[in-house]
């Protein structure tokens, strides 16, 4: 375990023995739930960074915050066998991860990829998921969007330093984010990727392509609503990027007319995904959670 910015590194082993990354942010006594930071298809834990640190250094409400690299990602080990890089198996490493670090119950704020194993949790672990935030995600996923991720993901050239690594991102995603700022587009290349050996490189395995290509995108996808109906009964807050192209507007109308009590909000100027540090975004959560103790209590 190594200390450092405000956060512990632990590691947990997977049941086939991986190895499996998790930032954990607050000490581990505390009458609030915790909370558990779920990150997109090919992006890590530091997407949480801000977010975690304002929630476990709440002086009202301070937690613990738990955010997973799935395997394949961030710090955590790369899988030999790129077809385990599915959510079945994702969900069994993050049961392995909550089991191994004393989190019976907890609220789980899941971007793209995270909101979908927040759901299929549901269905593993009946009575884990307390709270709910699904950033840009439904049960419902417009193959649009996934069809312009799998041009990119495990394809991005790479660049010569941040600022090449800057111009990359502005020329795949401006047009979702218009109004983004220089330091957010820095942050996020910091996030894309690493530097290892003077080079960068992607902070995630490049074979996750394979699970897109894997999938035809011409045909229907499988519509989720029995797996997104089991948090029916618990806070829900689903945010959207104006300018999504995974989850529509249709399908989060859908949503607010099936789960009465799910609360909604849609960022301007962003898309697939609005960002965790997003001073809109950022207020929203800690709202949000803070409601969810107060539920509990």
């Amino acid at each position: 375990m190594t200390v450092t910015d405000g956060f512990r590194d632990e590691f947990v082993s997977a049941s086939d023995g991986l190895r499996l990354h998790v930032r954990v942010h607050g000490s581990r006594p505390s009458e609030n739930l915790p909370v558990v930071c779920l990150p997109g298809l090919a992006r890590t834990a530091a997407d949480f960074h801000e977010l975690a640190i304002a929630l476990a250094s709440d002086t009202r409400r301070p937690r613990r915050v738990l955010a997973v690299d799935y395997r394949g990602r961030g710090l955590s080990e790369w899988d030999k066998d790129w077809t385990h890089y599915d959510p079945q198996v994702e969900v069994d490493d993050l049961i392995q991860v909550l089991t191994a670090l004393g989190v019976p119950q907890a609220i789980f704020v899941g971007t793209s990829r995270g909101g979908l194993l927040i759901m299929a949790l549901a269905v593993a672990r009946a009575g884990i998921v307390q709270g709910a935030v699904l950033n840009d995600v439904g049960p419902v996923l417009d193959p649009r969007g996934l069809i312009r991720i799998r041009g990119y993901i495990g394809k991005l050239p790479t660049p010569a330093d941040f600022r090449e690594a800057v111009g990359i991102l502005k020329l795949l995603s401006s047009a979702q984010f218009p109004a983004l700022g220089d330091a957010d587009w820095d942050l996020l290349a910091r996030r894309t990727w690493v530097e290892e050996k003077g080079k960068l490189v992607p902070a995630y395995d490049p074979a996750l392509v394979k699970t897109l290509e894997s999938v035809d995108l011409e045909e229907p996808l499988p519509e989720l609503w029995n797996y997104c109906d089991l948090l029916r009964n618990v806070p829900m807050l689903t945010i959207r990027g104006a300018n999504s192209d995974i989850l529509s507007e249709a399908t989060l109308a859908a949503m607010q007319a099936r789960y009465p009590k799910m609360e909604a909000l849609t960022i301007p100027d962003q898309g697939h995904t609005p960002l965790t540090w997003e001073p809109a975004v950022m207020k929203a959560i800690l709202r949000f959670v803070q409601g969810v103790d107060s539920q509990a209590a």
